[in-house]
């Protein structure tokens, strides 16, 4: 077994240069969204003293390693749950509701999403439970396919519940998308996923399609602002004074950047909200579709690295923690672009690394923290192809 490296040897490099990357595009991108005036707080000294938090989460991750991350899975999950359950119960005066949810945990100045740390616990219950369910059943059959499913399915259900009572559809839809990654990647049978993804797709579209044909059935179960979002996607010019702004003013904005873009400081479309949710509408339009590309294309590179590490993990456990960052990524970019271009309907996901957001910024960290420990403590076996 080989982990003597020196220790600037063992760091990944790679990853470090992409995330500070994405630092240089995200001090940018928010440094330009706030020109105008319409904030008082200085959001390019905040998202740098963000990432610097960051960096010292990232720094604390690597004192552990993968094995201890797997002793303290439930844990950390546990702590998870009680966060979201204690923000159910929490007084206004430290939990406020903003925009109608109930998400944060305010203190002076400050304020956190734990929902934003829960996807990361999440990921390691997750993975915890796949690999110890294929160490204790190493002949896989339907029969302890579909209890591994369950299995899965329980530790999602219970964090998704607490996020959806706040009401957090946004966030909802990253655990959903999470689990299903995983899912994939599990080594459950075609035969069990195929059937259930199946059913699931049916529901998801015909709650869809109520909502916009018979939303009187819905009224008692979905706020008025989630109806306003689904039709100010389907036609935002006849919500133009309302929920449609938003799309309207983004559709505009990446539209008028063409090519090249108008140069930084050089934005004449105004959008709310540009230096969180909106950061990409900004980048599109001062630096066009070349700059937006290479933005894109630089999310391409951090997926296609974590792609490789979990390739080249020597446990399924870290491989598995790999799949789920992974999907977690992925439909962070995928949606937060998708609703800027209406591809997909606005859910108030931030991009991730760049928008501004201390919480969303503090859980991808720990999210990069804990690949970074895979990679620290990476094992190499002389003569062996055993992944356990």
């Amino acid at each position: 077994m080989e982990n003597q490296k020196k220790v600037p040897d063992r760091f990944d490099w790679t990853l470090a240069f992409i995330i500070f990357l994405l630092f240089i595009v995200s001090i940018i991108a928010i440094s330009s969204a706030q020109t105008s005036g319409q904030y008082e707080i200085n959001f390019v000294k905040m998202q740098i003293f963000w990432y610097g938090v960051g960096a010292f989460i990232i720094a604390g991750s690597l004192l552990f390693d993968p094995d201890q991350y797997k002793k303290l899975t439930w844990i950390l999950y546990g702590f998870g749950i009680f966060l979201l359950v204690a923000l159910i119960f929490a007084p206004t005066s430290i939990a406020e509701p903003r925009n109608g949810a109930k998400s944060w945990f305010t203190f002076g100045p400050a304020s956190i999403q734990p929902s934003e740390f829960m996807k990361t616990f999440l990921i390691l219950a997750i993975s915890r439970v796949i690999a110890d369910h294929h160490q204790k059943f190493l002949t896989k059959t339907l029969k302890t396919d579909g209890w591994l499913l369950l299995k899965i399915g329980i530790t999602t259900l219970v964090p998704l519940a607490l996020i959806l009572e706040q009401p957090d559809l946004g966030t909802g839809l990253v655990i959903i998308a999470i689990t299903a990654g995983m899912v994939l990647v599990s080594g459950i049978s075609w035969k069990i996923i195929l059937p259930t993804f199946s059913v699931v797709a049916i529901l998801g579209v015909t709650i869809i399609s109520i909502m916009i044909y018979f939303p009187e059935f819905l009224k008692d179960h979905i706020d008025v602002y989630q109806y306003g979002r689904i039709y100010s996607w389907l036609d935002p010019y006849s919500y133009s004074s309302n929920e449609g702004y938003h799309l309207i003013s983004s559709l505009q904005a990446i539209g008028s950047g063409e090519i090249f873009g108008k140069g930084y400081l050089g934005k004449e479309v105004y959008v709310m909200e540009r230096h969180t949710d909106f950061v990409f509408s900004v980048i599109a339009e001062e630096f066009g579709f070349i700059g937006a590309s290479l933005v894109i294309s630089l999310f391409f590179l951090l997926i296609y690295h974590l792609i490789k590490i979990a390739l080249e993990s020597n446990t399924q456990f870290n491989a598995y923690i790999c799949a789920g960052i992974i999907s977690m990524t992925t439909f962070h970019v995928f949606q937060n672009i998708g609703m800027t271009i209406q591809v997909l309907p606005i859910t108030g996901i931030p991009l991730p690394f760049i928008s501004y957001g201390g919480s969303s910024l503090m859980g991808n960290m720990f999210a990069m923290g804990v690949i970074f420990s895979i990679r620290f403590y990476h094992k190499r076996y002389m003569f062996s192809t055993d992944k356990e």
